[in-house]
């Protein structure tokens, strides 16, 4: 039986998990394209970023098993909650690389201002030719005025909303059932 947009909407228990899954994987197999496809290296305030979904998205099939499997709310609602509280903080990681891209603010030391410690002047030249030095404070890549970094704080603001949405029907699901 086919799921409508309706019948799907009314079960935000049973959709959210789904849709975080879906839009965090997709996140991350775009991040892949863009790192791997197009040759823009990740920055260490890119790869921090990706961390929550590393953990929202086997969370979230943990949760439609949970649903499926008639978890309890308790469970549920927390692990919607969990899911919401690491996508706000990394909502405001991808706001703070963002600040640090515009020159708003400086950035942390080992991705933005002078480069200090290239070691000493003997293996300076191999060290030179080696190294790839990815700064958190220079944008590789632009659309629409956003950065990659930008794009990721809508995205995780969205996920987080709908964490707290299969939250809320997580926590009714018990009061109200079907």
């Amino acid at each position: 039986m086919a799921m409508t947009f309706e019948h799907a909407a009314k079960q935000p228990a049973k959709t959210a998990p789904l849709l975080i899954a879906l839009a965090g994987a997709l996140t991350l197999i775009g991040a892949w394209i863009f790192q791997y496809g197009f040759g823009i290296q990740p920055c260490p305030l890119c790869l921090e970023q990706r961390i929550a979904y590393y953990f929202a998205i086997p969370l979230a099939c943990l949760l439609a098993a949970g649903v499926a499997f008639g978890a309890s709310r308790k469970v549920l609602v927390a692990g919607f909650v969990v899911i919401a509280a690491g996508m706000l903080w990394n909502a405001g990681l991808g706001a703070y690389h963002s600040g640090v891209e515009w020159g708003f603010w400086q950035g942390p030391q080992d991705c933005s201002g002078p480069i200090n410690d290239l070691g000493g002047a003997g293996g300076l030249l191999k060290k030179i030719e080696t190294i790839r030095i990815v700064r958190c404070d220079e944008v590789q890549w632009r659309f629409l005025g956003l950065s990659l970094a930008g794009y990721n704080v809508l995205i995780s603001l969205a996920l987080a909303a709908i964490a707290l949405w299969g939250a809320r029907g997580a926590y009714r699901m018990a009061r109200d059932p079907d």
